[in-house]
């Protein structure tokens, strides 16, 4: 009884040695940190780089101060591993998402599935990579109620952990580009050859100078990647729908740019439409049909 009392006073005493000596390194590195973030401030002005250094300063003075730590705790360890056994295979049970999300910050940081700036989706998340921290990384989401794909306006937390868990999908990394297509929907009593004709020569003049540079994109992601496609100019599909004839542009283009290129391209369809009077959208109707009388009265069928 004696001995156990003994060793849990030593305990104690070095438990309380090893915080106090802790928690000076960590206040004089909180402090060295912080000066030093302000002084870069001073001297750059560009945002980006401003982030960049912030984050590069964080990360050094972080792994310093663990490093010193982990060697004040560490001197102690030959006379109580069997307690620090134990008490390491509860911690490892209670912080698995702790040791997971640093897991995942790992990964981002060396494999570099996306960088800052970069937009993304991870499982139903998608949105512009504004940051990323030891636990988590953080994004300007996009879509959602907001059509084409445009921010919300809301920045949503993403713990690290689930790049190890959810599907990633990079919209910049290796191939800048996408496919966007734009559905146009015509009456069966219209000319769709001649609609087919203006949308060609539209999205020509409107659509494929979007895609300047994607040979070359592709030609780059050939090397690290199995990417190839046949036809990068624009083209129009031909399809038969309920309610009319179906002619539905492809073309290429930057993600940011989505939105933009389809009013441009709408635009240009409504006004050479307008000129045609044989060419128009379909839209939804109700038809009336009215039979022969019986018995004095009509019967209207729907």
């Amino acid at each position: 009884m004696e001995a156990l009392i003994r060793y849990l006073k030593i305990l104690s005493e070095m438990t309380s040695s090893n915080l106090g000596q802790s928690l000076i390194i960590l206040v004089l590195f909180w402090l060295l940190k912080t000066v030093t973030c302000l002084l870069a401030q001073r001297k750059i002005k560009d945002p980006g780089r401003i982030y960049h250094l912030r984050r590069v300063i964080v990360y050094t003075y972080s792994f310093i101060a663990i490093f010193l730590i982990g060697r004040i705790w560490i001197k102690g360890i030959g006379s109580i591993a069997t307690f620090l056994g134990l008490v390491s295979a509860g911690l490892t049970i209670a912080l698995r998402d702790l040791i997971a999300n640093i897991a995942g910050w790992f990964i981002i940081i060396w494999r570099k599935p996306f960088l800052v700036g970069e937009r993304i989706q991870i499982g139903t998340l998608a949105g512009d990579v504004i940051d990323v921290r030891l636990l988590e990384f953080s994004i300007i989401e996009i879509g959602n109620w907001v059509d084409a794909e445009q921010n919300t306006g809301r920045i949503v937390h993403v713990p690290n952990s689930m790049i190890l868990r959810e599907p990633l999908a990079n919209y910049e990394t290796g191939f800048e580009y996408i496919w966007n297509e734009i559905p146009v929907l015509i009456t069966f009593e219209s000319n769709w050859e001649k609609a087919k004709g203006i949308l060609s020569d539209i999205a020509r003049d409107k659509a494929e100078p979007l895609s300047a540079g994607a040979e070359q994109q592709i030609r780059r992601a050939a090397m690290k990647y199995f990417i190839y496609f046949k036809i990068l100019t624009p083209i129009v599909y031909t399809s038969v729908r309920d309610n009319g004839v179906l002619l539905t542009i492809r073309y290429i283009v930057k993600p940011r740019g989505r939105r933009g290129s389809e009013e441009e391209v709408w635009e240009s369809i409504l006004r050479e439409f307008a000129k045609h009077d044989d060419i128009s959208l379909a839209y939804s109707t109700t038809r009336f049909y009215q039979g022969p009388e019986t018995h004095g009265a009509s019967a209207n069928k729907f």
